[in-house]
């Protein structure tokens, strides 16, 4: 019993080890963070075994050879770039009075002052909200840097539900603490533009957005953060007083730095001694050494001293930044708003052609945006016209909005502008951030949110690979500029002045290695910035240890490609390109090692996040059961099964059940068959048998597709007149009876031969006068045709709205555009005239070969056969009726100002039933027999059936 060994003492000594044991930290003054706080800090932080590492400078430089952790208020401040890219830990205060509180390590990331994660600060509740809306919004909240807890507790700062009469808001109301309870839809605004909005319009028991409609006005929201930021070109400096000794007292933005004002800022020795007096008086000095400057002052991204100063690490701004530091006396980083970065001579090239305009911004965001647009390259137009490319607006409701929409002109938010000047890059307008307005949010509030990127303006401007040698402006001495030095990766053993630091993990159970990249270019002043050594660090916890955005968010996942923080030292490109595909990867990799260990392995085991579906050629997300899922585009939730599908003849709504839910199935081969389905009551109201039909319908190489023009095949009941039905003709497909879908999934096989299956319907063909076959064969003849160089306009109020009818002309080769009293004198004019080769028959049709109703090209002639027709969609409500007049006018005032060479154009005013006729039959008819306004048109022969 003497000898049996004794694992106390160990455990005692673990126990006894301070919270804040191997953590040397430094404040950053300023931003919030002042002095009484530090001290009050400090003290506390010391008594649980931290160690306080000096500033090494008067400019408020870090020791990041001996650092582990710097507490800062804002992530504005000289060393933030290479204290992430050294991975430092950067935390915001709070980070120790929660560590202390939990008598643990807090985690780092919800506490990172960086401003792309911007839910850091915010802990979230969920309270019964559906199982998959919860994760998603729990994953989207993690990887932007806030934190999810299951109970109500005094850290919660949101509550997320439906309603106030759950019990946790009841709970929270009664106990008055200090929480917002919001509806879910705030967390899926933000996330999809990548930016924290207002959430006052969200917040429970009286939410804005519901008792308001979205039209309704929104005030402007305050611009302040834009002053001194909102234009690239300099005015006057901050007043000085006359005499250099009476040079603000309290100025010392510029302490223990040198600056170098470039020759293109082309200043005049008046204002050149006024600037070089702040800059002596706020602490700093002014040099004409590139290599002995901290701070480099130009206009352009050009020249050699912009390159050597950007390759260097120095900061690079130009000359409304260096006024921005006098008027506020406190540091920002350059990179940190855009115009505070040196613009690029004429533009992106992209820009060029590019005339916008803006719509529902005011004042200083404004006038941000103007500047913006100039300095990219594009043309600002304080009006809107028909030659504008693009409006930028904060709400899609003003009368530029409506105007956008008639004339077919680009609409978006500024997070497109913005973004493609901070990466140097168009950027694609299908991003849905760029598309997506909240409702009661003005997005003005988010203007100038966005960063220059450091590594794309690297790339663009300043490429590494080039080895220079400059002359000093003081001694003539060949000075060679710094070099990529290599990634480093070998080991360094941790000592008192080099400890390994903590990753925070806060209880974490297991220990990785992470490897370390030497810092490749450093100050050029050694003792500004010392180059760390290479080292193998611990951390503790895995790499990602919160949940990945649910794909249900994929569309708008961009935003947490937001949240990725690129590098911003003057780093090589090898290592911040090495970087940041390490960062991109460490959710997968910890994804992949979670879903390693589930029962059955990554392929077949568990829940898949996603997986990619062989037969589609597209990715599939699921989530956990009752929850939402994500569809590619061949299985999109907009199949004629899943939504309200609309019977064009009548207006009328068939209503069925949404899919929740979808499980894949084992790899299937290509796929040989694509099918439209439009009908298929098998499938209304029942998800789970729609789920595994069209499984097993993969594994027969069937894909079901949303799209009528990627469908080679279309699956009906009988000639329904639905939209999806009628566009899919246009394309020629095998239109087969859904009974064969029925025998594939009842048989789990192909039949032999579709023939037996394809559709008849005598009793449709002869209400509607079409014969079937016939229709596609002339649809095979027409190509998408039909319709070419004819114009469809339609009256706000048509019935089965105009995108019902845009999709089927578009689909036919013709235009669909939407009337309003605004079109006067800008309609878009047709092309194609009409021509008849028979008489029309008693059922529209004429009596020839099937194709009298072909459309001429520009050269036709002739009188009554050579008429072109510019045709109005509409009912016969008052206010449609409102219109006609109107239309007709404005047909005349365009013929009468101008003139095209191909003659006359005659207005027909048509019910919707001359479309669906004409789209179906696959023959075009003047719209003669469909008139609502007696028959104008200057007369005509095509014919229809004329039903009323």
């Amino acid at each position: 019993m003497a000898d049996a060994p004794s694992v106390l003492p160990a455990a005692t000594n673990t126990a006894a080890e301070p919270l804040f044991a191997n953590v040397h930290f430094s404040f950053i003054p300023g931003n919030g963070l002042h002095a009484d706080q530090i001290k009050d800090l400090t003290a506390r932080i010391e008594r649980n075994g931290a160690i306080l590492v000096p500033l090494l400078d008067d400019a408020g430089r870090v020791d990041l050879e001996r650092v582990t952790h710097i507490i800062a208020a804002t992530s504005d401040f000289p060393d933030y770039g290479p204290a992430t890219d050294a991975m430092i830990s950067v935390v915001q205060p709070e980070w120790i009075t929660t560590s202390l509180a939990r008598k643990k390590l807090a985690q780092i990331r919800p506490y990172n002052p960086d401003p792309r994660l911007f839910f850091a600060g915010v802990t979230i509740c969920c309270a019964g909200l559906p199982s998959g809306d919860k994760d998603a919004i729990i994953g989207g909240v993690v990887a932007m840097g806030g934190q999810y807890t299951g109970s109500l507790s005094r850290v919660v700062t949101h509550i997320v539900a439906l309603t106030e009469q759950n019990e946790k808001c009841q709970q929270a109301m009664a106990r008055k603490m200090p929480c917002s309870m919001v509806l879910p839809h705030w967390f899926d605004d933000c996330l999809r533009l990548g930016r924290r909005i207002d959430e006052r319009p969200y917040r429970l028991p009286d939410p804005e957005i519901t008792r308001v409609s979205s039209t309704d006005p929104v005030p402007l929201p305050s611009d302040a953060h834009l002053k001194g930021a909102s234009s690239p070109q300099a005015g006057l400096p901050p007043t000085p007083s006359k005499k250099k000794s009476e040079v603000r007292s309290d100025l010392n933005v510029f302490r223990g730095k040198k600056v170098m004002l470039s020759h293109d800022l082309d200043l005049g020795s008046r204002l050149r001694g006024t600037i070089e007096d702040l800059i002596a008086g706020g602490g700093g000095a002014v040099t004409g050494s590139i290599h002995k400057a901290d701070i480099y002052v130009c206009q352009y991204r050009e020249g050699h001293e912009y390159r050597v100063a950007s390759r260097g690490g120095k900061d690079v701004g130009n000359l409304p930044w260096l006024y921005y530091l006098i008027t506020h006396n406190t540091w920002t980083s350059p990179l940190r708003r855009l115009l505070h970065y040196p613009v690029a001579r004429g533009g992106l090239a992209e820009f060029r052609k590019y005339k916008i305009s803006l719509s529902n911004y005011g004042g200083e965001a404004r006038l941000y945006l103007e500047n913006l647009v100039t300095a990219i390259g594009a043309e600002y137009t304080k009006t809107l016209r028909q030659d504008n490319t693009h409006l930028l607006t904060a709400r899609p409701y003003s009368e530029k909005c409506d105007a956008a929409r008639d004339w077919n002109i680009h609409m978006v938010n500024h997070l497109w502008l913005e973004e493609s000047y901070a990466r140097w890059e168009e950027q694609s307008l299908t991003t849905s951030r760029y598309t997506h307005f909240p409702a009661r949010t003005n997005l003005g509030e988010v203007v100038g949110q966005t960063q220059i990127d450091r590594q794309a303006m690297e790339t663009i401007f300043y490429p590494p690979d080039e080895e220079t040698t400059t002359t000093t402006s003081t001694d003539d001495e060949k000075m060679p500029l710094p070099l990529p030095l290599p990634m480093a990766m070998k080991p360094v053993v941790p000592t008192e002045s080099t400890p390994m630091r903590s990753g925070g993990g806060g209880g974490a159970s297991k220990t990785e290695l992470k490897l370390q990249p030497t810092s490749s270019n450093a100050k050029a002043s050694p003792s500004n910035m010392p180059i760390r050594a290479p080292q193998f660090e611990k951390v503790k916890g895995d790499i990602n240890k919160g949940p990945k955005t649910p794909s249900r968010l994929s569309s708008e996942a961009a935003v947490v490609t937001e949240g990725r923080t690129p590098s911003t030292t003057g780093s090589r490109g090898a290592k911040d390109r090495a970087m940041a595909k390490l960062h991109d990867l460490a959710p997968d990799i910890a994804l992949y090692e979670k879903e390693r260990r589930r029962v059955g392995g990554v392929v077949h085991g568990g829940r898949r996040r996603s997986s990619i579906d062989p037969a589609a050629g597209t990715a599939m997300t699921t989530s956990k059961a009752g929850s939402k899922r994500s569809l590619s585009r061949d299985e999109g939730d907009d199949d004629d099964n899943n939504d309200s599908e609309h019977d064009l003849l009548n207006g009328s709504v068939r209503d069925s059940k949404q899919v929740k839910k979808a499980r894949l199935s084992a790899p299937a081969a290509a796929p040989s068959m694509k099918f439209l389905i439009s009908g298929y009551q098998r499938w209304v109201g029942r998800s789970k048998v729609e789920e595994d039909d069209k499984r097993r319908l993969r594994n027969l190489s069937i894909i079901i597709v949303s799209e009528p023009s990627q469908c080679t095949h279309l699956a009906a009941p009988s000639m329904i007149r639905t939209q999806k039905f009628i566009t899919a003709l246009a394309f020629a497909p095998i239109v087969v009876s859904t009974e064969y879908i029925t025998q594939c999934v009842e048989k789990n096989s192909l039949p032999p031969s579709t023939n037996e299956y394809l559709l008849r319907d005598e009793a449709s063909e002869k209400r509607l006068g079409i014969n079937l076959q016939d229709s596609l064969a002339r649809a095979k003849r027409n190509k998408g045709t039909l319709l070419k160089g004819h114009v469809v306009y339609c009256t706000p109020g048509v019935l089965g709205g105009m995108e019902t009818y845009k999709a089927i002309v578009e689909a036919n080769g013709g235009q669909c555009l939407l009337l309003k009293p605004r079109n006067s004198g800008g309609l878009v004019m047709p092309t194609a005239k009409m021509k008849m080769k028979g008489k029309a028959g008693a059922n529209g049709h004429g009596d020839g070969d099937g194709d009298e109703g072909e459309t001429l090209g520009d050269d036709d002639e002739g009188g009554g056969e050579g008429k072109r027709y510019i045709y109005l969609l509409s009912g016969e409500t008052t206010e449609e009726k409102k219109l006609w007049g109107k239309f007709r006018q404005m047909v005349d005032h365009q013929m009468e100002n101008s003139d095209d060479g191909l003659g006359k154009v005659y207005p027909r005013i048509v019910r919707t039933e001359w479309l669906l006729d004409v789209a179906m039959s696959q023959l075009m008819n003047s719209g003669e027999g469909y008139e609502l306004d007696g028959g104008s048109g200057g007369g005509g022969t095509g014919g229809g059936r004329g039903r009323r």
